[in-house]
């Protein structure tokens, strides 16, 4: 037992101190995923600023402070917090004798770099893509998923307002990507998440990008926001899952972008009565009869 104490303190400790020195640049710039952040953030709101979708839409939406907490709670302060759980847990992997070896599927190392990378993004993306799909299929993970599908006005900062409870399901199955690549992870891994961050606030952003003929590759804004949209096609539970990559909602048949003026109401049956704050979103999941 003393030994899963002390990997949980370690952990936190561990956490703790590379956020600490994350903020005032002890860290390489290229792991500086602080700074990365607020860099990408003001980017991708200056573009908002400067060439707005939506004009009428506020420079400070409806609910955007809200939406900046939720993307430093949730990748910061609740990776601080859960990050001696993780430990915890792989030490009980250990115990079972489950290593990144045992369920390896494709070992990477054999690769050149870049191709480590462009399988560590496509890989990492789809199950993103699935259990996305997983949190609107399954009513008891929808109700935490209403987080984030409770932006009235869609901005940049609500990529990252999500519930908490969605980490506890991203984060084992994005560890079991990584695992079945071998348990390894690119050296140059900062690249893909520095991208990653950039096209999800993309995504969310009042900006009107399609790319072209990309568009069957890449997620954009319009497509995005009829992931959003308040009236769904009849008989569907969501669509446009896409994270980063639009290629899987075209595989499967879940794309669907009927028009793009970017004027569509977003939300959800009931949103009214939705909490408007942080702790009732946050602990609206965990009550009986909510749907």
């Amino acid at each position: 037992m003393e030994k899963y104490l002390d990997a949980f303190v370690n952990s936190f400790k561990g956490t703790l101190d590379w956020t600490w020195k994350s903020i005032i640049f002890e860290v390489p710039w290229y792991t500086n995923y602080f700074w990365g952040l607020v860099a990408i953030s003001l980017v991708v709101w200056l573009l908002e600023i400067v060439f707005p979708w939506r004009k009428d839409q506020s420079i400070f939406r409806k609910d955007f402070w809200l939406d900046a907490f939720y993307m430093f709670f949730n990748f910061f302060i609740f990776a601080i917090v859960i990050s001696g759980v993780y430990e915890i847990l792989a030490l009980l992997f250990g115990e079972f004798n489950i290593t990144a070896k045992s369920l390896a599927i494709i070992d990477v190392t054999q690769f050149s770099p870049w191709l480590q990378l462009f399988i560590f993004f496509i890989v990492l993306d789809f199950v993103q893509w699935f259990t996305h799909v997983l949190l609107h299929k399954y009513r008891f993970l929808w109700k935490f998923h209403k987080v984030h599908h409770s932006v009235k006005e869609m901005g940049f900062a609500a990529h990252l307002r999500y519930h908490w409870m969605e980490n506890v399901l991203y984060k084992p199955l994005k560890t079991f990507g990584v695992m079945i690549l071998g348990g390894f992870e690119p050296e140059q891994a900062f690249i893909v998440h520095f991208i990653t961050i950039a096209i999800g606030h993309l995504n969310h952003a009042n900006i009107k990008i399609t790319w072209g003929p990309l568009k069957y590759v890449f997620n954009n804004p319009v497509m995005h926001l009829y992931h959003h949209a308040y009236v769904l096609p009849e008989g569907k539970y969501g669509v446009n899952y896409g994270i980063s990559l639009s290629l899987w909602d075209y595989i499967f048949k879940t794309n669907y972008i009927p028009e793009d003026s970017g004027t569509i109401e977003i939300g959800f049956k009931g949103d009214d009565k939705f909490p408007k704050d942080f702790i009732g979103q946050n602990t609206y999941g965990f009550k009986k009869g909510q749907n």
